[in-house]
């Protein structure tokens, strides 16, 4: 049977060290994971964890080494970069326990959440869905995966992110509220998980905007850097 339409493409992440691809499933988001940025949204740090989704078609891959173009989304006077690391799961499953959770997890790679904060603060004060502030086109850039079995399961590490050299984001993989394993178990209580699924695990503080032709660059101690140009 053939397709009405050409088939999408779908979203796959490089793997560091080998040629081959991680297919991406969904992507799944945790809002207000670090106490010091709950604190700077105005947000209790002791709110249970809550998620969003972005579409797997809004990866933008960054290789290794590369500075690539991030394109400024249309309709927002006011994009913000928020440094996240990214956990790919190679297992999936329902309900699973948060002590084993942590084995489901295939690897790890620097994140980006970009948002149209200007967007998401007005669907926050009319209850509205988020998706216009955080699903724009490319607004999830990703660098390449290091698998877990390489690098194992970082609990604490630098995460930082700088604007045309300038340190705006600061904090360690520990400040984290809710772990990687604690995500994962509870996000499998909402839905059934699947290899292919990633979950950006929140961001520092010392989000804000970014303007035209700036540069970004992540970075996260273990497991790598990535850079953006944004045009």
């Amino acid at each position: 049977m053939l397709s009405v339409i050409p088939n999408p493409s779908r979203a796959t992440l490089p793997i560091q060290g080998c040629s081959d691809l991680f297919p991406v499933r969904r992507v799944y988001c945790v809002g207000r994971n670090y106490r010091a940025h709950a604190r700077e949204m105005g947000a209790d740090e002791r709110d249970p964890p809550f998620f969003f989704l972005k579409p797997a078609d809004t990866i933008q891959v960054v290789p290794k080494g590369a500075t690539v173009e991030h394109p400024y989304p249309p309709r927002t006077e006011n994009y913000h970069f928020e440094v996240e690391l990214v956990a790919a799961l190679g297992r999936g499953g329902r309900d699973i326990p948060v002590e084993s959770a942590g084995t489901h997890v295939y690897g790890y790679a620097v994140g980006l959440d970009m948002t149209r904060r200007d967007l998401q603060d007005e669907a926050k004060r009319q209850a509205r869905p988020w998706e216009l502030g955080k699903a724009a086109d490319f607004s999830a850039p990703i660098g390449p995966l290091r698998p877990a079995g390489v690098i194992g399961h970082p609990r604490s590490g630098a995460i930082t992110l700088a604007v045309d050299g300038e340190e705006r984001q600061r904090g360690d993989l520990s400040e984290m509220i809710w772990s990687v394993p604690e995500q994962v178990a509870l996000l499998s209580t909402y839905f059934e998980l699947h290899p292919g699924d990633l979950i950006f695990t929140g961001t520092p503080s010392g989000v804000g905007a970014v303007q035209r032709g700036q540069t970004m660059r992540a970075r996260i101690d273990g497991i790598g850097t990535i850079a953006l140009r944004v045009v």
